[in-house]
């Protein structure tokens, strides 16, 4: 049976944490679907389709991963899409404890998909997308922090 996983996030920008995270899932994995969530409720900076070609780009070289978008509930997506599987990033202690609920919420909605935690290199251990986003407005050096199209990308938004 071949293993399906959803790596799941808003991807608002992607960063070097993310990419370090889908690339490992995807040495473990036959299929790793980058899912980006599709929420209304946010303000994102980039749009849904900016998001998913950021995404395309960044893992382009990556054989096994799809880049995909979904909204409604992660655990019917991966349902839909046959996922066995998903990956969740760990910076810190403290996105343990949210992790935990929502990984105990899934297996409640489905206990056929296993939740696996990758905890991020260390070098990315204090990044997020909102960090950032805020450094890119004032212009600060972001060049280690994501891939070089999502830092064109950024400077051109942040030059509006």
């Amino acid at each position: 049976m071949k293993s399906i996983a959803v790596c799941p996030g808003s991807f608002d920008p992607v960063t070097m944490g993310h990419v370090d995270i889908i690339q490992r899932g995807a040495k473990v994995f036959d299929e790793v679907r980058v899912a980006i969530l599709n929420n209304s409720s946010k303000n994102p900076l980039f749009s849904l389709e900016e998001r998913v070609e950021l995404l395309e780009v960044v893992t382009k070289d990556f054989d096994n991963v799809i880049v995909d978008t979904f909204d409604g509930l992660l655990i019917d997506y991966a349902k839909s899409v046959n996922a066995n599987a998903i990956i969740r990033g760990l910076r810190a202690v403290s996105d343990f404890e949210y992790e935990m609920q929502m990984t105990s919420m899934n297996r409640v909605l489905n206990e056929q998909i296993e939740t696996f935690f990758i905890m991020t290199n260390n070098q990315y251990s204090f990044l997020s997308s909102s960090i950032v986003k805020e450094v890119a407005k004032y212009k600060g050096n972001i060049s280690e922090l994501v891939p070089s199209e999502v830092k064109k990308a950024l400077d051109k938004k942040f030059s509006e």
